[in-house]
């Protein structure tokens, strides 16, 4: 795989709403790390990095809707 970029994607575990945000690209992350959480019928749920890695992109915004299995984050 010379040359090829693995990117790990992190995507939403049920409908909702981005309640908060918690990294930016660039961030190193943990596993196990949140990385933001979403708001679905009042209830909050954490999301968090599998594997260690770097914020790639962010792909909603606070307060955007979404849907179970979009993608959020990518980590490279």
């Amino acid at each position: 795989m010379t040359g090829a970029t693995l990117f790990r994607q992190v995507g939403a575990p049920m409908p909702g709403k981005i309640f908060k945000l918690l990294v930016n690209v660039g961030d190193e992350v943990k596993a196990g790390e949140t990385l933001l959480s979403t708001e679905a019928m009042k209830m909050e749920t954490n999301v968090k990095a599998k594997e260690d890695g770097v914020v790639k992109e962010v792909l909603f915004k606070e307060g955007d809707q979404v849907q179970q299995g979009d993608l959020l984050v990518l980590l490279g």
